[in-house]
């Protein structure tokens, strides 16, 4: 795992101080080495930031040349089967000469024999890549199929001095003098949304984010990037339902995911994993013992508020695997010390509160290993979350109901006080302590019903605040991909359709951008066994009941489970990642919050409804309303454009 960056331009000047400078910037993702390579004529400079995890000796040294000099490549990921791709390379006639055993060569001399784009849909793995063609003069960016490693670019500048960046994170490009940076108003609205910045776009005007399973290609003769793509999670999840039996499919399940952290095992440096306690780090902690002869290093955090805890869950499953495990309890000093250091981490705006326990596992994890496997994707793939059920069962109850008639009910419980509702429902409805109040989501229930198609209650149920514009005066909220994709296909059910739009959105946008950052941050490799492209492939050709049965979810999952770690010790209701943010901000987190929420904080920001946001910060306040999670999204907005004070808004 590492960090490139570079650029292209006619205008070369100081070519080889600016990229030391865009390197350094991502110094985090890369501390064992750096190098560069520069082509005045050609006006390129590629540079990258070294994390060594396989061939750790100078033989795996990037920027890497082709055998051939053709090709000049940066890469960051890696390529669990190249080893594979070398035997083939072999077999055809077509392997160099071997330096060492790292995947970049691998990776390289593939495209020598075989091009970029064959080469590339042969691989398993995670990546973001540049490549430059010395005999086209031709740039190729790519991402892997599922979107864990991160790439962004654009043209900035004007002119000779106009210059294509491009890099593993924002502050890179942001090095290169010739960006001149103007923020968003729409990616704002749609930030508020959704805790992060969707889509191709990115937080700011003219740079955009490469989207996962595309390759771009760019030249100074031919300035409008080209963007194909070589693999579609749509696609993949399309395909015709198995017909194997239980049984059948259980084995192939768990014979491919044996495979899968097999592979996700390789590492010349000290590996680990995280461990939850749930379905799915339980399951690959679980694969991994039962294919190591030593004990796995695992890692969890837990929280001092036991409706948010699962380290007990987590120690419990360690102690009957055998592993060697760590955990660290989040105390009230490490969240003071954390969240000033967030708009460092996440170098766009970020707000998925448990970004502070996923940095401070990290941390925790790389005191003693640089590789941690994760359990990320099984909700996704195999119906993990409460979201795809519920969401189902409301849209067959209000199917055939008048759309008039349910915008008129909802409008009605809504002008309903919650107060009101807060008394009426309290016989009925317990609240757990740090979650909303019942007047609180009897309107969210309203907004939910009074959805006009499944995509509408989708972006509602994945919505912190479902009416952004309000936050974000004369802001346009972009097109989301939620709304943009293909319609359904026949026999696709709903809940089907949500988890593909989690799949090519929530996943790698949200999720996967969160451990990305958090871990790198602490030079950190993390590694995903279950968004294996064969695993995402298998888990589409299941049908919805070896998914969700009897109401029980990850049915397939759980059968493979349990041939490692016993029923009793995982079954319990779901609390996924969850962390206490709205206690939080009315205890340890108070000072910093009131400080950003400021009323001239606020106008000086030129973007948020400074009257919406006190009153919701005052009734959060209260108690009668917990705003917690709405407001970490103004929050870290806010905290973002601190950091960043010089840019402008667009």
């Amino acid at each position: 795992m590492c960090g490139f960056a570079g650029f292209l331009s006619p205008d070369f000047t100081n070519g080889e101080r600016l990229i030391e400078a865009m390197t350094r910037k991502i110094a985090h993702r890369g501390p064992d080495s750096e190098g560069s390579w520069l082509d005045a004529g050609a006006g390129i400079a590629l540079g990258h930031r070294r994390l060594a995890i396989l061939e750790i000796s100078p033989a795996g040294q990037q920027p890497m040349k082709a055998e051939s000099g053709r090709y000049v490549l940066v890469f960051n990921g890696e390529i669990y089967n190249h080893m594979d791709l070398r035997e083939d390379l072999e077999r055809a006639g077509h392997a160099p000469l071997w330096r060492g055993h790292s995947d970049t060569e691998t990776l390289v001399a593939g495209f020598d024999a075989w091009g970029v784009g064959q080469t590339i849909t042969r691989t398993i793995g995670m990546f973001a890549f540049a490549v430059w063609d010395r005999k086209e003069r031709t740039l190729t960016l790519g991402r892997d199929r599922m979107g864990e490693k991160p790439l962004y670019y654009g043209w900035q500048g004007e002119g000779t001095s106009r210059t294509f960046l491009f890099g593993s994170e924002l502050q890179a490009l942001k090095a290169h003098p010739s960006c001149r940076l103007k923020v968003n108003r729409g990616a704002v609205v749609q930030f508020m949304r959704y805790g992060h910045v969707s889509g191709g776009q990115a937080i700011y005007e003219d740079l955009h984010r490469l989207e996962p399973g595309c390759i771009a290609e760019v030249s100074v003769r031919q300035p409008d990037v080209a963007i194909t793509s070589y693999w579609s999670a749509a696609a993949a999840v399309g395909q015709p339902r198995t017909t194997k039996s239980p049984v059948d499919t259980v084995d192939a399940l768990d014979a491919l995911l044996r495979n899968a952290v097999q592979r996700q095992m390789l590492a010349d440096v000290p590996l680990g994993a995280f461990l939850s306690g749930g379905i799915d780090s339980s399951l690959i902690v679980g694969l991994m013992q039962a294919q190591s002869e030593r004990p796995i290093q695992t890692y969890t955090v837990g929280f001092n508020e036991p409706r948010y805890n699962e380290a007990e869950f987590a120690a419990g499953v360690s102690n009957y695997l055998g592993t060697e495990h760590t955990e660290l309890y989040v105390s009230d000093a490490e969240l003071r010390d954390v969240v000033p250091m967030l708009p460092e981490i996440y170098d766009e705006p970020f707000a998925d509160a448990s970004q502070i326990p996923t940095y401070l596992v990290s941390k925790l994890a790389k005191g003693s290993i640089s590789v941690a496997l994760s359990g990320d994707g099984g909700d996704e793939l195999f119906c993990g979350y409460d979201r795809y059920r519920q969401g189902a069962d409301l849209m067959r109850r209000l199917n055939g109901v008048p759309r008039t008639f349910l915008s008129a009910a909802s409008a009605a419980a809504q002008a309903i006080p919650t107060s009101v509702w807060d008394k009426m429902l309290a016989p009925l409805r317990e609240v757990p302590a740090g979650k909303e109040p019942n007047g609180q989501w009897m309107h969210r229930m309203a907004d939910y019903v009074a959805s006009g198609s499944l995509e509408d209650l989708h972006q509602q149920l994945v919505s912190r605040w479902r009416r952004p514009e309000e936050v974000v005066p004369h802001g346009k909220e972009p097109p989301s991909l939620l709304r943009t994709l293909a319609p359904p296909r026949g026999g696709e059910s709903d809940a089907e359709r949500m988890m593909l739009l989690d799949l090519i959105s929530t996943l790698p946008d949200g999720i996967l951008t969160k451990v990305d950052r958090a871990a790198m941050h602490v030079s950190l490799e993390t590694r995903a066994p279950l968004l294996d492209h064969r695993v995402v492939e298998f888990a589409g050709r299941l049908p919805m009941s070896m998914k969700l049965q009897s109401n029980q979810s990850k049915w397939a999952l759980r059968q493979v489970l349990y041939r490692y770690v016993p029923a009793e010790l995982i079954e319990r209701p779901k609390m996924g990642f969850e962390v206490p943010v709205g206690i939080w901000l009315r205890g340890p987190l108070r000072e910093w919050a009131e400080d950003l929420l400021q009323p001239r904080h606020l106008s000086n920001s030129g973007f948020l409804n400074v009257h919406m946001v006190r009153q919701t910060w005052a009734e959060h306040l209260s108690g009668r309303f917990n705003w917690g999670l709405q407001l970490w999204h103004v929050l870290m907005f806010l905290a973002w454009q601190n950091s960043t004070s010089h840019v402008s808004e667009a």
